[in-house]
Order: C-alpha cells, then sequence, then structure tokens
C-alpha cells in the first residue's frame, strides 16, 4: 500500500474511534508475492504523529535484532513527544530470517534475540528515567548513557510484549509489560494467562496491571461479535483488529454494529 493509502486508512480508524492504529515491524511483505510496498516501521510513527490527534500509535511487535536498544529508546522518545502522548512501545525477539539474511542482518541464535529482548526492556526502561545509566548486559551494555527529554508519557510509554513462550517470554512478560499481546484463543492461552499471573506475583506485581491483549478477524462480523466476547469474557482487555477483505464498508458496520457492546 502506497503513503496515501497508508494515512487515509490511519485517519479513517481515529474517525471511528478506534483506541489504536498498529504496524508491523518489517521491510517487506511476510506473505504473497513480493515485492510489495513496505515502510520502516518506527519512521512511519513519527510521520503518522504528524497527521493525527487522537488515536495511539504502535507496531505489533518491534523486533529487537532491527535496531540497537539505545536507538531504540531515542527513537521512541520522539515519537512519544512528537505523538503528544500516544506511543505505544513493544517488543519481540524476531523471527523472520530470510527478511535478515536478505538485508544483511545479523540473525542471532534465539537464545541470543532473547537475550537481548531483554537488554532492550532494561535499557530502555532505565534510559526512559532521564538519569545517567551504566549497565552490563548479556549483549549490549552501556556506561553513563543518558538521554534526554524524559518521555510525556510516565515512567514511560506503555510497554507490550508480544509471544507466550513459557521458559523466556513469560518471565520477560511478567517483569516489564504493561500489556502481553499472545494470539490463540482463550482457551488455548489459559494456561499461560495463568503462568503470568504466577510470575507477576511472584516479582511483586499485581497480575491485574499486565492488560491481556490478543488479536480480532473482522471478515464475519457475528464471529467477531462471538469471539470478542469471549475474549471480554476471559479478561481481555485489547483487541487488534486486522484490515479486513471487506474493507472499509466492513470495518464501518463493525464499528456500528459491534464494538459499541464493548466499549468502556
Amino acid at each position: 500500500m502506497g503513503w496515501d493509502e497508508l494515512v487515509s486508512r490511519v485517519r479513517f480508524a481515529e474517525e471511528l474511534g478506534f483506541d489504536g492504529a498498529w504496524g508491523f515491524d518489517h521491510f517487506r511483505p511476510m506473505y504473497g508475492e513480493g515485492p510489495g510496498e513496505t515502510f520502516e516501521g518506527m519512521t512511519t510513527l513519527a510521520a503518522l504523529a504528524g497527521v493525527t490527534s487522537r488515536i495511539r500509535l504502535g507496531l505489533l511487535v518491534a523486533g529487537v535484532t532491527y535496531r540497537h536498544p539505545s536507538l531504540y529508546a531515542t527513537q521512541a522518545l520522539t515519537i512519544d513527544h512528537a505523538s503528544g502522548g500516544r506511543l505505544e512501545l513493544s517488543f519481540g525477539a524476531a523471527w523472520f530470517q530470510d527478511e535478515h539474511d536478505e538485508l544483511g542482518m545479523a540473525f542471532p541464535s534465539l537464545g541470543e534475540r532473547f537475550d537481548l529482548l531483554e537488554d532492550t526492556l532494561e535499557i530502555v526502561t532505565r534510559l526512559s528515567t532521564g538519569e545517567a545509566v551504566s549497565y552490563d548486559g548479556h549483549m549490549v551494555s552501556l556506561r553513563g548513557a543518558q538521554v534526554q527529554p524524559r518521555p510525556v508519557q510516565r515512567p514511560h510509554p506503555p510497554i507490550w510484549i508480544g509471544g507466550s513462550g513459557p521458559r523466556r517470554t513469560l518471565p520477560l512478560v511478567a517483569k516489564y509489560a504493561d500489556v502481553w499481546h499472545a494470539w490463540g484463543s482463550p482457551g488455548s492461552l489459559a494456561e499461560a494467562n495463568a503462568r503470568v499471573d504466577q510470575l507477576a506475583t511472584e516479582a511483586g506485581r499485581d497480575p491485574a496491571s499486565i492488560t491481556r491483549a490478543s488479536s480480532l478477524s473482522l471478515d464475519d462480523l457475528d464471529t467477531a461479535r462471538k469471539h470478542a466476547a469471549k475474549w471480554r469474557d476471559a479478561g481481555c482487555g485489547y483487541l487488534v483488529c486486522g484490515w479486513p477483505e471487506g474493507g472499509r464498508a466492513q470495518i464501518e458496520h463493525f464499528a456500528a454494529e459491534v464494538l459499541p457492546q464493548f466499549s468502556n
């Protein structure tokens, strides 16, 4: 999709009352025939901040292999100010090896990517304080690093972590996340959901402080209504809706017929 259409879609979602607009953090389409048109994620959010006024902006999710954690922190700081405090931070360990190989980007082992994810969460969190930070990380270390000004949102924009891996992802969710996003159904994620509650409690956090989020297809409105109800009843506080095959008309129907039933 071209830039004008992207902006038009985001403004359309804002006018209909959606809470957020979410892009993906890749440099080419992941599916279908290429090459396709894809804009870089963080600069896209910065540009969208200037052409919107209310809707929140994020990537689902930002891959930690694409940017040095300190660069990500300063980009996030800039977008948070440019948007007047409408940025949602998001993180994942990255997975799309073909993209890395094609563009000459390093693609570390899975364990190293999770080490980098942990470093990124710690570095972004600490740099958001505006204080000088020294940190001995697994993959990245800082020596007296400091960035100013502080974010508009305090202590930092909401942190999202995507994934449901029990060994590495869920402990990071329990320690750092304001929002946990996972694919699946309420039933399939029940065990992981309970594990997040347990880990958060062990970390000294209130499990209720971590919003649970998932995704919702809008291709069939009756199905969307049923699934949204199941997620609501399971305690899910946020659903990310994909752009449906029916386009704008389908979204307008959803906003008019389904969304009011689940608005606070």
